[in-house]
């Protein structure tokens, strides 16, 4: 839950396609070491570079992509069309335009292979709903605070000592490199943050070892830990899509 390239890719072609961020910087953000390649471009035939996509989205008069984060259960943002929502919940996430989506998929640590779906004809979704970057972090600060309570009474301390040094830490985390231009500072912390505490939920939905945690106290730390994950996944979102106003 920590990488997000179809993030980085929403955030940086955004920036790109809004003149933000020169296509060489994008593109160099965007790739770094690891090799991508795209296959299911509209008007290519086999896997094509990543930069072939950017190109690609100016050519169809795309203006701004987005990240969906879809679960089960809730795919808002991703458009009907076949195989989109199958390949993006097993990813995690999507990056979607109003003529393509582009879903990744790791094959390893230095190859990623994304899928492009034509999205001509798919019916329109309505407009996402975006609240205020302050709204987001106040929403996840109230989401960390009722989670620590809980945690502390199931001593979660005690099977992960990780766990408090990390909720301790987040107001440290208020920088995060590889972000476009004139991105809002609230944005970069909030999105800091939220991947701190993603790594917070997965120590602390990892059972302890020895069978320390009964099924009561394992229910009692997922039901707290739910919300935590939903304000996470909208912080994560809503970082990724913030634009300058």
């Amino acid at each position: 839950m920590h990488d997000f390239p179809a993030g980085r890719f929403a955030a940086w072609a955004t920036a790109w396609l809004t003149g933000r961020a020169a296509y060489d910087h994008a593109l160099d953000a965007l790739v770094g070491d690891i090799a991508h390649r795209v296959s299911g471009l509209p008007g290519t035939d086999g896997a094509v570079p990543l930069g072939w996509a950017l190109s690609a989205l100016r050519g169809a008069g795309e203006r701004r992509i987005r990240l969906v984060l879809p679960v089960p259960g809730d795919v808002r943002g991703l458009p009907r069309v076949p195989g989109l929502a199958e390949l993006a919940l097993v990813a995690g996430q999507a990056a979607v335009g109003d003529r393509v989506a582009l879903v990744p998929e790791p094959l390893g640590p230095e190859v990623v292979q994304w899928t492009a779906f034509d999205l001509t004809g798919a019916p329109p979704l309505p407009p996402p709903v975006e609240g205020s970057l302050r709204a987001v972090s106040g929403a996840l600060d109230l989401a960390v605070g009722d989670a620590a309570r809980t945690l502390a009474g199931l001593d979660l301390a005690r099977w992960h000592p990780e766990v408090p040094a990390l909720l301790a830490g987040l107001a440290e985390a208020a920088s995060l490199p590889g972000m476009p231009p004139g991105t809002d500072p609230v944005a970069v912390s909030l999105l800091a943050r939220a991947q701190r505490l993603a790594r917070v939920l997965d120590l602390a939905l990892t059972d302890a070892p020895g069978g320390a945690v009964t099924h009561r106290q394992a229910a009692a730390r997922d039901d707290a830990l739910r919300p935590l994950g939903e304000a996470v996944r909208e912080a994560v979102t809503a970082a990724f899509n913030a634009v300058p106003r």
